[in-house]
């Protein structure tokens, strides 16, 4: 069952103990289709703005007030308040569908868009058009997210292109979508920035999100950009970046180290996949077929090598213990702590990963967690303090909060009843770690659980096993 565990934490967020058995009495072959069929259903819209904020961007209420930017700065600051809170509620609303959906494949993917289609925006109605294009296009065609996500105001407004006109061209936009989201750095000119950010001209965004192309902003004369030269504009542009195999091959490494091996990556094996990722139109489900269909995928190499991400850590330690948190909201300082809020990149690149998730505040906290849960225990807010990060909430750094969950054994206690009491260690251990379990610390879990009963003893090593350093590891 190691390969199931595998597959399971690198394509969706682990195994979730209500439904273990049912996958684990499939057949090997059974696993990645199963997994791609679940995906198939569209997600479900994200709609967490409040009907003021609606009122305010989408043509009711105050959006003449919006138009002719007269709002007070009392306005700003209490529509600007309004929306933090409800980029709250679409941060608990995504963890929670990663948490329960079957569509793990699509989330986990989506989380992978997400780091590299990074954008900071206070606006929550263009942060959840710009997340439900992600997770709608996921695991489609990357030049259709490509296009969708350029033309999303989200995007647009962090990128500064609504002020890119021919009188005054701004590069920041073209920059990006090349450097992040398409080429790779070292991959063009500073003359390929500039013809690109011309050609983005008159590109921007109508102020309830809607994509706008503002033909009298544009610069319609003739461009020159990677060899090529015509009188372009935006979708010329992105559509001479497709061109490219080196878009294919930047996206394939990315994704590899995102699914593989973030430390070892042969230029040999991404050029295969760069390449038939290409050929195949930029279809991502080939892409991901080509790396989990490979027999290096599961090589002991690429397996129990990477460091989960605080999102990945957060929402698989829900999976294998189900449990409700008596404050919900306590997940966003969560996040903030361990260093990574959904919906607030650290810049424009987005969160670098790897063990740069690792350092001795973050990895203490992470050790503690499944120890916090059932003691109820308060943790420090230590992180450094982000007036965006922190949404509204008035968090000084260095804070108490309490990590409070109801936790439902019962789950848990079913999935381990046939196991005999001496197996149980290791059995569980098995469940919980993708690292091999052959250097268990048998005697000092032994010192560290309770055996007065079996179910304490479940209860317990589970625990124990998920606050090590091991635990940390997919």
């Amino acid at each position: 069952m190691h390969k199931l565990q595998h597959l399971l934490w690198r394509t969706g967020f682990g195994p979730r103990t209500k439904s273990w058995e049912k996958w684990a009495a499939l057949p090997e072959a059974a696993w990645w289709p199963k997994l791609k069929d679940d995906s198939i259903p569209d997600p479900v819209y994200f709609d967490v703005a409040d009907s003021a904020i609606k009122g305010l961007f989408m043509g009711i209420g105050e959006l003449g007030k919006m138009e002719r930017g007269d709002l007070s700065k009392e306005d700003k600051k209490e529509v600007r308040q309004m929306s933090r809170e409800n980029l709250r509620s679409l941060n608990l609303h995504w963890l929670e569908e990663m948490t329960h959906t079957k569509s793990q494949l699509r989330e986990k993917i989506a989380l992978f868009w997400h780091g590299h289609f990074a954008s900071r925006n206070f606006n929550v109605l263009y942060q959840q058009q710009m997340l439900h294009v992600i997770r709608e296009k996921a695991l489609g065609n990357f030049g259709d997210l490509l296009r969708g996500v350029s033309k999303s105001a989200a995007m647009l407004a962090f990128l500064n292109n609504q002020q890119n006109k021919k009188q005054h061209p701004n590069e920041n936009f073209a920059r990006e979508v090349m450097e992040l989201f398409t080429l790779g750095r070292g991959h063009y000119t500073e003359t390929d920035i500039k013809e690109a950010a011309r050609a983005f001209t008159g590109w921007g965004f109508r102020l309830n999100g809607d994509f706008v192309f503002r033909k009298a902003l544009h610069d319609n004369s003739s461009k020159t950009l990677l060899g090529k030269s015509g009188k372009y504009n935006g979708d010329d542009v992105l559509d001479i970046l497709l061109e490219q195999r080196q878009t294919a091959r930047f996206i394939a490494r990315k994704l590899y180290r995102f699914l593989v091996n973030d430390m070892i990556v042969p230029d040999d094996r991404i050029t295969w996949l760069g390449d038939r990722f290409y050929d195949s139109g930029y279809q991502i489900m080939r892409l991901l077929d080509d790396i989990v269909r490979s027999d290096w995928f599961y090589a002991p190499e690429n397996t129990g090598n990477k460091i989960k991400s605080p999102v990945e850590l957060w929402v698989g330690i829900r999976r294998a213990v189900p449990f409700e948190l008596d404050n919900p909201d306590t997940q966003l300082l969560l996040q903030r702590a361990l260093g990574q809020v959904l919906f607030y990149p650290p810049n424009v690149a987005g969160w670098p990963g790897g063990r740069n998730w690792i350092d001795s505040s973050s990895l203490m906290l992470r050790l503690r967690i499944p120890q916090m849960l059932p003691d109820r225990r308060d943790f420090d807010i230590r992180a450094k303090s982000d007036d965006d990060q922190q949404m509204g909430q008035d968090e000084r750094v260095g804070s108490k909060r309490r990590l409070a969950a109801e936790i439902d054994w019962q789950p848990v206690l079913d999935l381990f009843s046939g196991i005999p009491e001496k197996e149980l260690v290791a059995q569980i251990g098995a469940y919980l770690w993708t690292v091999s379990n052959s250097k268990m610390p048998v005697e000092v879990l032994r010192n560290h659980t309770d055996g007065s009963s079996r179910e304490a003893l479940i209860k317990t090593t589970m625990i124990q096993l998920m606050a090590t350093p091991e635990y940390q590891l997919c």
